[in-house]
């Protein structure tokens, strides 16, 4: 099962992190889509900041329960873009991006549920 979360983890870090380029560059693609939000460039930015975060947290075993819970509220917002507004298929990528927010919202929910035993701690977490 060890092998398994962390074969999970690594997948979700890896689709977070590979979109930071496009974000962090403003490559079309992503000025684009954030364009057609009306969130460019704050969303962009702050959603690259976000994923980044979220995959750190993700891979560092102590923190996968709260980079996984900070990657399915990124995704969730994602999805809903692609599905209300954006479309599956953005600029001709064939549903590529859907389809790697559904793997990552997968992921992110797997993490979520291996750890939620620890749910309670994070309520209890003082700041």
């Amino acid at each position: 099962m060890k092998t398994l979360t962390w074969i999970v983890r690594i997948v979700a870090a890896v689709i977070l992190l590979q979109t930071l380029y496009f974000k962090f560059s403003g490559a079309d693609e992503s000025v684009f889509i954030f364009t057609k939000l009306g969130i460019e460039p704050y969303g962009r930015i702050g959603s690259g900041i976000a994923e980044l975060i979220a995959a750190i947290l993700i891979l560092v075993p102590r923190t996968t329960l709260l980079g996984a819970l900070l990657g399915l509220g990124v995704l969730s917002v994602a999805i809903f873009s692609h599905l209300f507004v954006l479309g599956i298929e953005v600029q001709n990528d064939g549903g590529t991006l859907f389809i790697l927010a559904i793997i990552t919202f997968l992921c992110c929910s797997f993490l979520v549920f291996q750890n939620k035993n620890k749910i309670s701690d994070l309520l209890k977490y003082k700041f």
